[in-house]
């Protein structure tokens, strides 16, 4: 595409899209005319790959998520239609700032953290590596809430990512299902036939995702909730006008907000419903696009392949046999199978509370059928198992992870750690019962984001010295090592790091009031607030070094800035007092004339896709504290790895397989193995007895106890120091000296820049390994049986 091609067509929308001329445009509207420009781009690769998939009757590959992290769009578009330059080059002429118009596109608020930047990675390489496939979630308006801080406080508001034109998307009206909520169950024999007593329609919203160089786009499918009937006529009429929109507004609901707190019965009988919804419509979609072309229901297995990200769509086990079975009139049995060998599933989590589980009356009374699908599928399973132990229903509660392992024929971990661990703890039973269902699938990032379009600075000095495509096979960065001993290549690596700080610096000072010194460690821990991630270490640790240098502040210390970024559920009262923390501790440690020159503490709101952008390119070292055993992955540390961030961790997730490959000597590992882990927490007051043995731990716990960091107001933070004391099931206290000592190890080294700069480029060229497209190669091998079209 030529710059002039390109310029008209900028100027083409902003006239006949928009009706504005180039003199009374705002910056949006340029946004938006580009983005139009450049989707039109993807629509013939996207149609291609679509009648391809078809004409040569391949494999699809489904992956149902409640997240897609997406981020902004118009960036990934551009670089992976080799339209950068180009784009630059067009604003320019057209007098406006490309980087200001790529900055006025929302952050799609449609995930949370990890599980759904993973689901938009693996849209990004599935298209990259042309495995026909559609994503499908909901098209939440408000999302994940919008983060700030009130007196350090979370305050969560609305998300309005929605609020203008969202340029990426095509409405599909024509695509649209009716989805039912609660009635009775006629039984007609074997089957039945449900009668719901409320209904909304799910809408499709189809947005393209091309892969790089732009040569196949597959389709992240929404699913928007609206009203059966719109607007009760005769209610308004009546004087009745809020009533009156009452259907439109309580179907909206369920499409409005992602996580709804469900800490009430209201707020978990709307996440189940959500779960539902965007499950049930997605089902009736693929089998809709199966019948099209196939007329053998038995062929499903071997046509489609369903993945779970993780247990939100775990419905489908039972919806899938209820279509089957009830709608299409196979056998029950034969219905279980197909909708077996149909299934996969992706386990995140070892924590069993994170395993969702839903009460049998509220499943009873909003889905009445799929209770009884769930009573016959267990019963089959036991009648198949007659040994078992482990069953889906268990004290009045249906286990989605149990419904989620029985009903796939693969379940996949996310690191090598997770999977072993997956075996022997949360899947135990059924792994004994199932041992060839359990495999790995390592997780991975997309190298297009997370390295070539958010580090343009490290990624021009690859070029320089790798010539093949590194973008499209980021093995290929093993490149880099012959050239890590050249003064001139570790001159410029360092160099793109301190301009990443500096922006990181800049971009702090003006939104933040925060003055950052570039030449200071960025100590870097971004991620969703859990008390497994072990926030609070950090931040203790923050204390016990401000203490020492407060009490010896002309010692040899190393300038170091710690920066915080994530959010925390609006139900988790306990995450929710980490943020204060941190915040007050912040507020006192930057105030301290003593030791500002020494020591900083940043936490920056709202945490998304964009501010990430910003700091893992700028990072130092990356926090990767959580207690050995918690962690199912984790894409940030990869990331941080990717962008020449040395890992300061545990052996927890992936870090086990990113220390491998990037070297022991080029990683600070510290804290207990998850088998010393679950030693240490039968140890009788093993909190206390941590505590007594460290002074600064006891110092440090003692001032967060004492009011130090809440003046006004003292006993703030009693209860954390309380549960630290006498709890501490994530051993923080117990992981503490460990962690202290590296940290101090990490100050030493990181004053020998030289030496860190080497250790930091290991890890850049060590990590390619870690590249969504190897995922996805894996997934296609070991669990979908899918192929590259183009292969």
């Amino acid at each position: 595409m030529t710059d002039a091609d390109l310029r008209e067509s900028l100027l083409h929308h902003l006239k006949y899209s928009f009706g504005k001329d180039p003199e009374h445009a705002h910056i949006q509207d340029w946004r938006v005319a580009l983005s139009l420009a450049v989707r039109d781009r993807i629509v013939d690769p996207w149609f291609a790959a679509t009648r391809a998939t078809y004409a040569g009757k391949h494999k699809r590959v489904y992956y149902l998520s409640m997240e897609f992290l997406i981020g902004r769009l118009l960036e990934d578009a551009i670089v992976n239609l080799g339209l950068l330059e180009t784009s630059q080059k067009v604003c320019e002429e057209v007098g406006i700032s490309f980087e200001a118009v790529l900055a006025n596109e929302p952050d799609a608020a449609l995930g949370n953290g990890g599980l759904g930047r993973l689901a938009a990675c693996f849209l990004d390489s599935l298209s990259t590596v042309a495995c026909p496939a559609h994503g499908y979630g909901i098209r939440y308006e408000h999302g994940l809430f919008r983060q700030r801080f009130v007196d350090g406080r979370q305050v969560e508001e609305p998300e309005t990512w929605l609020s203008g034109r969202h340029a990426w998307e095509f409405e599909r009206p024509e695509a649209a299902f009716e989805i039912g909520f609660g009635g009775s169950v006629v039984e007609a024999g074997e089957r039945a036939v449900w009668q719901p007593d409320e209904r909304v329609i799910a809408s499709a919203h189809d947005t393209p995702i091309i892969g790089w160089q732009g040569k196949w786009a597959n389709t992240l499918r929404l699913w928007s909730a609206k009203p059966t009937r719109v607007f009760d006529l005769e209610r308004f009429n009546r004087g009745e006008y809020a009533a009156a929109a009452e259907p439109e507004a309580l179907a909206r609901t369920i499409s409005r907000v992602l996580y709804p707190d469900d800490t009430t019965e209201q707020g978990k009988m709307l996440r189940l419903k959500q779960e539902y919804f965007f499950t049930a419509a997605s089902l009736r979609d693929i089998l809709r696009r199966f019948l099209t072309e196939y007329d053998d229901l038995r062929k499903l297995p071997h046509k489609i392949a369903i993945q779970l990200n993780d247990t939100h769509p775990a419905i489908a086990g039972p919806e899938l046999v209820r279509l089957l079975h009830d709608d299409k009139g196979l056998d029950f049995e034969e219905s279980v199978d197909i909708a077996h060998a149909c299934l996969s599933y992706t386990n995140h989590t070892l924590l069993p509370e994170a395993l969702e589980r839903w009460s049998e009356g509220l499943m009873g009374a909003l889905l009445p059928r799929h209770l009884k699908l769930i009573e016959r599928i267990d019963d089959l399973h036991a009648r198949r198992n007659p040994t078992r132990k482990t069953s889906i229903l268990e004290h009045d509660h249906v286990k989605m992870g149990e419904l989620s392992f029985i009903m796939a024929h693969r379940i996949n971990g996310v690191s090598a750690l997770h999977t072993d661990l997956m075996k022997e703890t949360v899947f135990a039973e059924l792994n004994r019962l199932h041992p060839d269902r359990i495999v790995n699938e390592t997780n991975g990032v997309t190298p297009r984001r997370w390295l070539l379009s958010c580090n343009p600075a490290l990624s021009s000095l690859i070029d320089d010295v790798i010539e093949s495509d590194w973008v499209g096979h980021l093995d290929r960065l093993t490149e880099i090592e012959p050239h890590i001993d050249d003064a001139a290549f570790l001159d410029r690596y360092a160099a793109a790091k301190r301009q990443n700080k500096v922006d990181l610096a800049n971009f702090v000072r003006d939104t933040e009031g925060i003055l950052l010194d570039p030449d200071a460690m960025y100590d870097i821990q971004i991620k969703r607030i859990h008390e497994y991630k072990r926030q609070h270490l950090n931040i203790i640790e923050t204390i016990a070094l401000w203490h020492e240098m407060r009490e010896n502040p002309n010692a040899d210390w190393t300038p170091r800035v710690k920066i915080f970024a994530g959010k925390a559920a609006p139900g988790y009262v306990f995450a929710k007092k980490i943020i204060h923390l941190i915040n007050d501790v912040a507020r006192t440690i930057n105030s301290d004339p003593v030791t500002s020159k020494l020591l900083k503490v940043a936490y920056l709101p709202n945490y998304n896709v964009t501010l990430a952008e910003r700091l893992i390119p700028a990072a130092d070292l990356s926090e990767q504290i959580s207690t050995a055993g918690k962690e199912a992955s984790g894409t940030g540390n990869m990331k941080f790895a990717l962008n020449g961030a040395l890992t300061i961790g545990t052996l927890d997730g992936a870090n086990v397989e990113i220390r491998e490959h990037v070297g022991a000597d080029n990683f600070f590992l510290f804290g207990m193995t998850a088998p010393e882990v679950v030693a240490r927490r039968s140890v009788a007051e093993h909190a206390k007895k941590a505590i007594d043995s460290s002074p600064r731990l006891a110092e440090a716990i003692a001032a967060i106890e004492s009011g130090a960091f809440s003046p006004g107001e003292p006993d703030r933070y009693a209860d954390v120091a309380d549960n630290l004391r006498w709890s501490d099931y994530f051993l923080v206290c117990s992981d503490f000296a460990a962690y202290y000592d590296k940290q101090r190890e990490v100050d030493r080294v990181y004053q020998d820049q030289k030496t860190w700069m080497r250790m930091a480029a290991y890890n850049t060229a060590r990590t390619g390994w870690f590249s969504s497209d190897r995922t996805i190669r894996g997934y296609m091998n070991d669990v979908w049986a899918a192929h590259s079209v183009t292969s």
